[in-house]
């Protein structure tokens, strides 16, 4: 349930609004978007924002996900 939500949280602000994402990533975070890394949430944030496309639609069908309580308690990573 948490994975879902969150995944339908991250595709609706991602349709609507990129750069609300920000607050989901942290300095340690890692985007790879077409083989090009992005780290930290500024350089990330700047990525989405100048995609070329500014209108798209996610319709996620499958969601994947498994808990992560090595790295952070009560962590789930999103697939």
């Amino acid at each position: 349930q948490v994975g879902e939500a969150f995944v339908k949280y991250y595709y609706q602000t991602f349709d609507s609004n990129r750069s609300n994402l920000a607050s989901l990533y942290r300095s340690n975070s890692m985007l790879t978007f077409e083989g090009e890394p992005f780290m930290d949430v500024s350089n990330i944030i700047n990525k989405l924002v100048s995609l070329p496309f500014q209108k798209v639609l996610h319709q996620p069908v499958t969601i994947d996900t498994q808990p992560i309580n090595h790295a952070q308690p009560n962590g789930i990573a999103v697939f």
